[in-house]
């Protein structure tokens, strides 16, 4: 019974909240888990057997398994939407996760690399294939997955703009400068090259001089090689929280850097204040020891 309700939720979520098909999954997992929970707890099957108390003990197992905050804030999130809608759509006539408190979350502040770091990785010997990756994830601020799965026709050359789907389906155009659209130019040619060589027909932008479409992890890899060269650990969310970061440090206004960003809460956003404030304190105690 309970599993039912699981589907016909995220149902909702994808047709009416557009939400991104990792989103749908996780939240899944997440209803799956904790109706597992109350099955083996107390053989619970059904809606009018799930007290407060029992999301409690929910709540207490996660933390005997030394889940972190985040993913148990996450956890009880999906819960607590999904008895909104049960409730919504009186399918219970209580919601026992009224008053169930979320773990307090310390907010890190984005890991970010200095402009001369970004200067030393494209000094870096680069082919055509990996410029265009570094242009697209700093110059642009793409996210890995939007990265991944753009395709040729979402890139105007003439008016200088990138078209992605960020998270929830959402389109936005974003501008690219000069440098990212000669490594464009300069890749899309020997991407023709490799769609002959290899036979291929695909939209997809990124393909391996092996004629193979690029995959996260291919993008994860290389960062991490870059990243090496700077004696870090970076991914590639750095590279995006960095060109964020530089844009504010520039003047760049607020909302604008949420728009390229495609953040839904300007919230999220002003996280990058914090780390240009952070790193002014940093140079300038650098330079009056």
């Amino acid at each position: 019974m309970l599993i039912q309700y699981i589907a016909e939720y995220l149902e909702y979520l994808q047709a009416e909240r557009g939400l991104a098909q990792n989103t749908i999954d996780a939240y899944r997992r997440d209803l799956t888990d904790f109706c597992d929970f109350l099955y083996k707890l107390d053989k619970i099957d059904n809606f009018e057997k799930i007290k407060r108390v029992h999301i409690n003990y929910y709540i207490k197992e996660l933390h005997d398994k030394n889940y972190c905050a985040t993913s148990v804030t996450r956890k009880i999130a999906a819960i607590r939407g999904w008895f909104r809608w049960l409730s919504a759509n009186e399918i219970i006539t209580q919601d026992p996760s009224l008053g169930v408190e979320l773990p307090k979350l310390t907010k890190k502040l984005p890991k970010v690399i200095t402009v001369s770091e970004i200067e030393t990785i494209l000094q870096n010997h680069l082919n055509d294939t990996e410029s265009v990756m570094l242009e697209l994830l700093y110059g642009a601020g793409l996210r890995v997955s939007e990265l991944i799965n753009l395709e040729v026709n979402d890139i105007d050359l003439s008016s200088r703009y990138v078209r992605c789907m960020g998270k929830g389906s959402k389109e936005r155009i974003i501008p690219i400068g000069e440098k990212a659209k000669k490594a464009i130019l300069k890749y899309l040619k020997i991407r023709e090259l490799l769609i002959k060589r290899y036979k291929l027909n695909t939209k997809q932008l990124l393909i391996k001089d092996n004629g193979h479409l690029m995959t996260r992890q291919d993008v994860y890899v290389f960062i991490k090689k870059q990243g090496e060269l700077l004696k870090k650990h970076i991914s590639p969310h750095t590279l995006r929280h960095s060109f964020a970061t530089h844009m504010l440090e520039n003047g760049a206004d607020l909302r604008v850097v949420q728009e390229l960003l495609g953040h839904s809460d300007v919230s999220t956003t002003q996280l990058y204040t914090h780390v240009s404030k952070k790193r002014l304190k940093e140079v300038y105690f650098a330079i009056n020891k």
